[in-house]
């Protein structure tokens, strides 16, 4: 009888090395990679501009706010739209129609012609486009690899984010430094238009890339009645599935709570505290986020090399994980030094990281084919539509309480969020491990 040791097992192929043969993936991602480093320009431009242009952080809060109602109101809506049709199809248009509007605000910046209303308008109107270019974007890779490789897609995909979140604010602070942010003893802004200039030319060059993605054959999604009202009937299908769904009920009504509670204060109190500390700036704003996506590119990585590594279960690390941050986020607001807001926001980004690539998969895997799109619509309206009205709460509340009392309370307040959450839900019981009733 020949042994084992004759006729040995082949060894596994390793799936990320498929995916980087597959012209169809590197298309996809070096596109979405570009669009991704050009949006952190213009996530460092915007509300410097608007500090610049005013000082007030409720006008700041407003613009945010603007971006965020019509994503709200509106990304459910492209989700469906997204599993009806085509996530490619319309994620293109969207890039074209931001295409256009990023280049029209940089055109206004640099020409001097920019005013307070024209900023409202360009926000309410690249809020609308994202409320579509989101579910299409998220729900895309599916439809361009197998889905045994999913996990590893999203994980390079991912990984690729966290790096432009790493290289693009450093890039955009140090461009703005260099020509100009507005500044009373710096009164041009050319750097902030030409940060904007540069989001939109990424917006044109992953166009182009997209559009030579070819998707995998699958059911049509337009196997859903094309009834007048399909679209508002396909949200209200989605909603009732998730809501069945004992465990993703648990988890998107707990991120809900997150967004709400702490998403906000990162995205004011953060560029608030470099632009108000005599000791920090604009470099220091985007040294600090920078942190942030190098520690969560850090967690990307150690979940891929410990991919069972949890604290019990799924949910168990979450919470685990988020009582932490809680903690660190607290101390945020009696910083001085660039060092030390960007080793905070470097372990609050690597503990963020580590659990996101299995989350992201997990919600992809559990959520029926032609559902996707209405549940990467819904979980990215929790932290990308509901983060900016709270960013909007707090530019209201700074008016009448410090930056340390806000940070501490944002920081508290999580940690209570996750001791309700332990005791009162089943989250702590939530599990990614494979489930054959499933």
């Amino acid at each position: 009888m020949p042994s084992t040791h004759d006729n040995p097992a082949p060894p596994r192929a390793d799936p990320r090395a498929a995916l980087l043969r597959d012209p169809n993936f590197r298309w996809l991602t070096s596109g979405s990679a570009l669009t991704m480093l050009g949006d952190q320009f213009t996530l460092i431009a915007l509300p410097w501009l608007v500090l610049q242009m005013t000082g007030d952080t409720l006008v700041l809060g407003t613009v945010l706010a603007l971006m965020s109602v019509p994503r709200a109101l509106f990304i459910l809506i492209g989700g469906a739209l997204v599993d009806r049709y085509s996530p490619k199809e319309v994620l293109m248009l969207t890039k074209y129609v931001n295409l256009v509007l990023l280049g029209l605000l940089s055109g206004l910046v640099l020409t001097g012609a920019l005013t307070l209303w024209m900023v409202y308008a360009l926000s309410l109107a690249i809020g609308l486009a994202t409320a579509f270019s989101i579910p299409a974007g998220t729900s895309l890779m599916p439809h361009v690899v197998p889905r045994a490789q999913l996990q590893a897609a999203n994980g390079i995909s991912l990984g690729l984010r966290q790096l432009t979140m790493f290289l693009g604010p450093l890039l955009a602070g140090l461009l703005i430094v260099l020509f100009g942010d507005g500044s009373a003893g710096n009164a041009s802004a050319t750097g902030i238009g030409i940060a904007f200039a540069l989001d939109a030319l990424s917006f044109g060059v992953s166009a182009w890339t997209l559009a030579k993605v070819r998707t995998l054959v699958a059911a049509a999604p337009a196997a859903t009645a094309a009834a007048p009202q399909a679209v508002l009937a396909s949200v209200a299908q989605g909603l009732a599935h998730f809501w069945r769904d004992r465990e993703l009920r648990t988890c998107f009504l707990y991120w809900s709570a997150i967004a709400l509670f702490i998403m906000g204060p990162i995205h004011i109190a953060v560029p608030v505290l470099a632009s108000s500390t005599p000791t920090l700036g604009a470099a220091a704003f985007g040294t600090m986020l920078g942190a942030h996506g190098a520690g969560t590119l850090a967690g990307m990585v150690a979940s891929g090399m410990f991919p069972r590594l949890r604290v019990g279960s799924l949910g168990l690390t979450i919470l685990v994980f988020d009582a932490i941050i809680g903690l660190l986020f607290i101390p945020m607001g009696m910083i001085n030094a660039v060092w030390q807001g960007a080793a905070l926001m470097l372990a609050i980004g690597l503990l963020g990281g580590f659990m996101q690539v299995r989350v992201f998969t997990w919600i992809q895997q559990r959520v029926p084919p032609m559902l996707i799109g209405r549940a990467m619509g819904l979980f990215m309206f929790i932290f990308m539509g509901l983060a900016p009205i709270s960013a909007a709460v707090t530019g209201w509340l700074m008016k009448s309480i410090t930056l340390t009392q806000l940070f501490a309370a944002s920081g508290g307040t999580l940690v209570v969020l996750v001791a309700l959450a332990f005791v009162l839900t089943p989250l702590r019981q939530v599990t990614d491990a494979p489930a054959a009733a499933r």
